[in-house]
């Protein structure tokens, strides 16, 4: 997210149509239908959060919600679930799909539309991997080849390596502010408004200046 004489409504051939919602929003309806989203939540959590050989598929059945069965229909094994987690490419075509000159404002209101349609972030679990040394360090691997190199071979100019990364870190930093401040005044204020203090710093890193 008029003072005068009233008006009788306009004929309902008239009226503005009301809005499409958007793909994040219709991927939200469609995995709350099927259980996929709490599924991919727990899964998210629990293999960020306790080593890999303690995750099992019953456990992240009980916290989504669902029957374990429902779980291995969705995603397969506990391998293949992981292997979901630890993907991401589609949060980073959809995070960079705008042109340089408007990608800072993009990426912001990408990023806070996600959190706030399919209540996840799309970066963040990254930063619950730190510090392990088992197989959750797939998720900093695949973070820096799929989200960080790739927006450093789209970046012109100098020290495009690490402005990419200094890019990654203001995302992960809203994510986590927002996650922090969930009843703050960053969830009373709209997405246009939070793009309008944020993403000037973002479009100044892409730009190189």
């Amino acid at each position: 997210m008029i003072s005068g004489q009233a008006t009788a409504p306009a004929p309902s051939s008239a009226r503005t149509p009301a809005p499409a919602p958007s793909s994040a929003a219709a991927r939200s309806a469609a995995d709350a239908g099927s259980g996929k989203g709490a599924i991919l939540r727990a899964a998210r959590r629990a293999f960020t959060q306790r080593p890999y050989a303690e995750v099992t598929i019953r456990g992240i059945a009980a916290d989504a919600g669902v029957s374990p069965s429902l779980v291995v229909k969705h995603f397969g094994r506990k391998e293949e679930l992981f292997n979901t987690v630890a993907d991401f490419g589609p949060a980073a075509a959809e995070l960079f799909d705008a042109p340089l000159e408007a990608l800072g404002r993009h990426m912001v209101v990408t990023l806070v539309n996600h959190r706030r349609e399919l209540q996840s972030d799309p970066l963040l679990r990254v930063v619950f991997s730190l510090g392990n040394q088992d197989e959750r360090s797939l998720l900093r691997d695949r973070f820096h080849e799929q989200v960080t190199d790739t927006l450093t071979a789209r970046l012109p100019g100098r020290e495009r390596a690490l402005r990419a990364e200094l890019i990654a870190g203001h995302l992960l930093g809203l994510g986590a502010t927002l996650s922090l401040h969930r009843e703050g005044a960053g969830a009373d204020a709209t997405t246009e408004h939070i793009a309008d203090l944020y993403a000037p710093a973002l479009q100044s890193l892409i730009d190189g200046a």
